[in-house]
């Protein structure tokens, strides 16, 4: 199981994450914004990679391994959250009581988490909305 710790991520997604919380959660009454994914292992990662080929419904409409079961476009080591510390996290919001993945949250929230070392997937071809991650990890 993917680890949802603060503290299994890089230092500065740590310092950054709870100042964007506070600062989104005071302008957004009512909605929550958690996180989904730090660390994540290897052995999740290929999971994840393979969902579209793995013979099972995951999005639960019915069909097996159609393309919009694809969740992730790297395999195990080519995720920033397959290192520990993890160099991205992932998350969601709560919005009185209920799990909300509407893109209206990830782009406000987008705004008080990105810094200049700090990406948001919400602007890549792919798009990650979820997704935040520490510019240049790879180096």
């Amino acid at each position: 199981m993917s680890s949802r710790k603060l503290t299994d991520a890089h230092i500065i997604l740590q310092q950054q994450f709870p100042i964007a919380k506070e600062k989104f959660e005071k302008d957004n009454k009512g909605v929550e914004v958690f996180i989904t994914c730090s660390y994540r292992s290897p052995q999740e990662q290929t999971a994840l990679y393979n969902q579209p080929f793995d013979k099972k419904d995951n999005d639960g409409d019915g069909r097996i391994d159609e393309a919009d079961e694809k969740v992730t476009q790297a395999k195990a080591l080519q995720s920033p959250h397959n290192y520990l510390p993890s160099f991205a996290i992932d998350v969601a919001f709560n919005v009185n009581g209920k799990l909300d993945w509407s893109s209206k949250y990830f782009l406000l929230f987008s705004k008080y988490m990105i810094t200049d070392k700090i990406e948001w997937g919400g602007t890549w071809k792919f798009k990650d909305t979820p997704h935040y991650e520490i510019k240049g990890w790879k180096k």
